[in-house]
């Protein structure tokens, strides 16, 4: 089955619930619907430093209350972190799969969402966590309570007795992911595990979400799983969207019978390598596996993104999760200890390359935040908050992505990589664009040969970048002039 064709057009937002917006349900549904919620004076305080176990309150109302801000931004995708009720904010720890937690509205909220998302046109996908369970999960639970009487003792992989889900000063004695007790890991080989987990990314599909998003999906080893995953969510909607948490290489996951696109951090660590270079606050990307130092020079950075599109067939490249900060890492206003040209880099390159570019939420506002948990601060509630040159620029971006196919689905070339001035195009056989970046703190003036360009205009025109940007066309030749720290697209 082909990638799904939606996929290179598409502008991703990810969403991180707990952390969003909060609005109250409608009426309708309050009086129908006998949800519980916490009360209000157990809630983290929305604009107060975030914490591991701290509930801010955030829901599913909250999302369709913003869609209007999502609309005008250009967002044609929603990603949401997970949905499904669990007693913790990220929802990692998943207690139930059929269930939406009610501190996010309950089903009635997601299918309310699903339909809003549709009827603007756009499209959304929810993160599946499908390699490992929670302590809550009814079957483990059942283990817990009833040991090696429980009926669903082959749902997991227990190793000893007793166990000990809370005490760390004993072994576990049951496999949990990286050892993390909280999340004990399911037994894929069982047959029943694995047809109830088919089984919920059938569900959700049928109940209308245009793809998933795989947690860890590395982790689950068992044979032809994920390959049957696939074979029946694309039965269901054959324009499903499949995309796997693969933080390095992801080759074997591309092979056309497994996964669409992945989380493309092999884009995000050099790319923040570069625009942000010796900036870079190393206590902030210290953890993620992404290589975001050391600091990469121009032609360094050409080859990084080259040998990346090498790796895959085209049509996965056009189906890559392309971004610049998630949940699980901190975010570049931050890592870049508040440089602003970082960030105005960094998303030129991010729009312009192949690939599905995903917003974090709260980053097209300038919020910044440290790594995990601080990256899931509160999204601003009021509009006087916003840093409102940072949002003017993704909207900027984002239309011209939109507006433009040869940013969305042309080739990528390296044109030019010296010191840390970097051009390349984007071309099919009737349209081209040239971006150019002077990521140094002096002004550049460059010549670029445009040979290998054959659909180029006679003249090109400059759709972004500062007023005192040069970029003039003489025969095979673009000599451009660039201020120091911007960067410049021309159509």
């Amino acid at each position: 089955m082909s990638v799904p064709a939606w996929i290179q057009d598409a502008i991703f937002y990810q969403i991180f619930p707990d952390s969003f917006a909060y609005a109250p349900p409608p009426a309708a549904i309050a009086g129908t619907h006998a949800i519980p919620q916490p009360s209000p004076d157990r809630l983290e305080p929305w604009d107060a430093p975030p914490t591991y176990q701290g509930i801010k309150g955030g829901n599913l109302w909250g999302i369709i209350d913003r869609l209007d801000h999502l609309e005008h931004l250009g967002i044609t995708a929603l990603y949401l972190t997970p949905v499904f009720q669990s007693a913790s904010n990220h929802r990692y720890h998943t207690h139930d799969y059929y269930t939406v937690d009610p501190i996010l509205g309950g089903n009635p909220a997601l299918e309310a969402l699903i339909d809003a998302v549709h009827r603007r046109g756009m499209k959304i996908i929810l993160d599946g966590v499908f390699n490992h369970a929670s302590r809550g999960f009814f079957q483990f639970n059942d283990i817990l309570e009833n040991g090696g009487n429980s009926p669903w003792l082959d749902w997991f992989k227990v190793t000893d007795w007793p166990l000990a889900p809370y005490d760390g000063d004993r072994p576990a004695n049951y496999e949990s992911w990286v050892n993390y007790r909280a999340l004990p890991q399911f037994n894929h080989d069982n047959p029943a595990v694995r047809e109830y987990l088919m089984g919920v990314g059938e569900y959700w599909i049928a109940q209308g979400i245009d793809g998933w998003r795989l947690d860890v999906p590395f982790c689950i080893t068992a044979a032809g799983f994920w390959q049957e995953f696939r074979d029946r969510v694309r039965a269901l909607n054959p324009d499903a969207y499949i995309v796997g948490e693969i933080w390095r290489d992801a080759t074997p996951w591309l092979d056309g019978t497994q996964f669409d696109g992945v989380m493309n951090y092999l884009f995000t660590g050099p790319t923040i390598a570069y625009v942000a270079g010796d900036r870079v606050v190393a206590e902030h990307v210290a953890a993620p596996d992404y290589n975001a130092t050391p600091p990469l020079d121009a032609a360094a950075y050409g080859q990084a993104m080259e040998q990346l599109l090498a790796a895959y067939p085209w049509d996965h490249c056009l189906a890559q999760l392309n971004l610049l900060a998630s949940h699980d890492t901190a975010r570049l206003l931050t890592i870049a200890g508040g440089d602003r040209a970082s960030v105005e880099l960094a998303t030129l390159l991010l729009l312009t390359f192949p690939g599905a570019p995903s917003i974090y939420y709260g980053d097209e506002v300038g919020l910044p935040g440290a790594f995990d948990p601080d990256c899931r601060r509160g999204f601003p509630r009021s509009p006087s908050a916003f840093d409102e040159d940072i949002l003017a620029l993704h909207r900027h971006l984002i239309a011209l992505r939109r507006q433009h196919s040869v940013l969305r689905s042309g080739r990528y070339r390296m044109l030019y990589g010296e010191g840390l001035v970097y051009g390349f195009a984007r071309h099919t056989d009737t349209e081209a664009a040239i971006a150019v970046i002077n990521a140094a703190t002096t002004a550049a003036q460059v010549s670029i040969p445009l040979e290998a360009i054959a659909a180029l205009p006679r003249e090109l025109t400059q759709v972004h970048g500062p007023a005192d940007a040069i970029g003039q066309r003489q025969g095979d030749q673009f000599t451009v002039q660039l201020p120091p720290r911007s960067g410049a697209l021309w159509l």
